[in-house]
């Protein structure tokens, strides 16, 4: 089955809890899941498992403080990852405007430069239409992991 390392950044627990129940579902499908709240570089560059970006929105689309180290350091080395597939789920505030699941951009954008590869769109998910993402989360999940 496939490995995946969700790396999460959570400013209120949305994307934290939507990253845990992503683990649980596909534990129990007989994939490898770990769930990343502070990540650091040498999480993705000590191995090649699938990586998946599961991150809320904070102030003016900026990436939450606790993934912000990691994305600081992915900017800066840029860690060669090429070919290594990536997904993204964002959670977000329509009433935002422009910076509507900017965090998300932010870190498909740092992983491009990588040369990572993305799997799938970018599955965004809006605030203001459900209060449970992960039930429009693992749909998305399935479909993606599918894809890898």
């Amino acid at each position: 089955m496939t490995a995946i390392r969700i790396l999460v950044g959570s400013v209120y627990g949305g994307a934290l809890m939507t990253a845990r129940e992503i683990k649980k579902t596909l534990d129990a499908e007989g994939h490898q899941v770990s769930v990343l709240e502070n990540p650091v570089l040498t999480d993705i560059t000590d191995n090649d498992d699938a990586l998946l970006v599961c991150t809320s929105t904070t102030g003016q689309g900026e990436v939450p403080a606790n993934l912000l180290p990691f994305y600081a350091d992915l900017r800066d080395q840029l860690p060669q990852q090429p070919g290594r597939p990536f997904g993204v789920i964002v959670l977000g505030d329509s009433s935002y405007g422009d910076t509507f699941c900017g965090a998300g951009e932010l870190l498909e954008e740092a992983l491009y430069e990588t040369a990572a590869r993305k799997i799938g769109d970018t599955l965004r998910i809006d605030a203001l239409e459900t209060t449970e993402p992960e039930a429009e989360a693992l749909p998305w999940v399935r479909d993606w992991i599918q894809k890898l």
